[in-house]
């Protein structure tokens, strides 16, 4: 089943997030070799692609699990949890209808 993890920066995380991308796009580079990476990417602080400075508010994965304990548990190592760029974590089942 596809979840979706959502998650919620800290303020001025950019530094920290900087700092622990590489480790966090080896993961997701994973799930995607695996077929199991629907969608995954930042949420920018400013209306813009490459926000800079302003850095980002939070994140959106989308992957396919085979439970919803299994997504947690990958959730939450993540090495931006560990690096504390998220203060909030969100996993949820999600129901793929369009496209």
């Amino acid at each position: 089943m596809w979840y979706a993890i959502i998650s919620e920066d800290i303020e001025n995380s950019l530094a920290q997030r900087l700092a622990a991308r590489p480790a966090h796009l080896q993961r997701l580079q994973e799930l995607k070799d695996d077929g199991r990476l629907f969608v995954a990417g930042p949420h920018p602080a400013i209306d813009s692609l490459e926000p800079g400075e302003a850095g980002f508010t939070g994140s959106l994965v989308i992957a396919e699990f085979p439970s919803l304990t299994d997504a947690q548990q990958w959730a939450d190592a993540d090495p931006y949890v560990a690096a504390g760029v998220y203060q909030k974590v969100a996993v949820k089942p999600f129901k793929k209808v369009l496209p």
